[in-house]
């Protein structure tokens, strides 16, 4: 991958969860030049283990062979709800970055607590593995998982998607979307 390239395009997806039955999740193609070019929709179910299907209906229902990589808002969405970015990335064959932007302890007492005996869900998170924190040009900090794309070159292509902040730009837009959808939608 070509990261200078200013065509370069990223499919963004993050969800809306508002404690209903279904999150929406958005997707959005976005040039590194930061225009946007491309949108699509999915529902996954809240507590449920079909993110990584449903992640996989957006890159099916854009049909687009010019998305470069994939990012995720997330690799744990909609109340315990875990992408499996390794299918992602096998399915597609386009390299995925799961970000996140909080220090954490990880999650498996949450799941514990609120899936007790859930073993496929613990496992599933558990394959996740360890997130690499990634300093931005001003000083503030994301945490990235990538699955084919070395995690220095992952940290290289958020930088270049992200303008304000610590959000990418493709994600910040696609939850922005995804908020506006689910609130017309419910």
């Amino acid at each position: 991958m070509h990261i200078p390239k200013k065509g370069l395009r990223a499919l963004g997806i993050a969800e809306s969860y508002a404690g209903r039955e279904h999150s929406t999740l958005a997707g959005i193609v976005m040039r590194k030049d930061l225009i946007t070019d491309g949108c699509a929709f999915s529902r996954v179910t809240v507590g449920g283990m079909d993110a990584t299907d449903g992640i996989l209906r957006i890159v099916h229902t854009l049909g687009r062979r010019d998305i470069n990589v994939i990012l995720l808002s997330g690799c744990v969405i909609a109340f315990f709800n875990i992408i499996d970015p390794g299918r992602v990335f096998e399915c597609t064959g386009l390299p995925v970055i799961c970000v996140t932007y909080e220090e954490s302890a990880g999650l498996e007492g949450d799941i514990r607590h609120h899936f007790p005996g859930d073993t496929a869900r613990l496992d599933a998170y558990r394959r996740l593995g360890t997130r690499t924190p990634h300093i931005l040009p001003d000083g503030q900090t994301m945490y990235l998982r990538s699955w084919g794309l070395d995690p220095a070159d992952a940290g290289l292509l958020c930088t270049a998607f992200t303008c304000d902040g610590k959000t990418p730009e493709p994600l910040r837009v696609a939850r922005i979307t995804a908020r506006a959808v689910h609130r017309f939608i419910s």
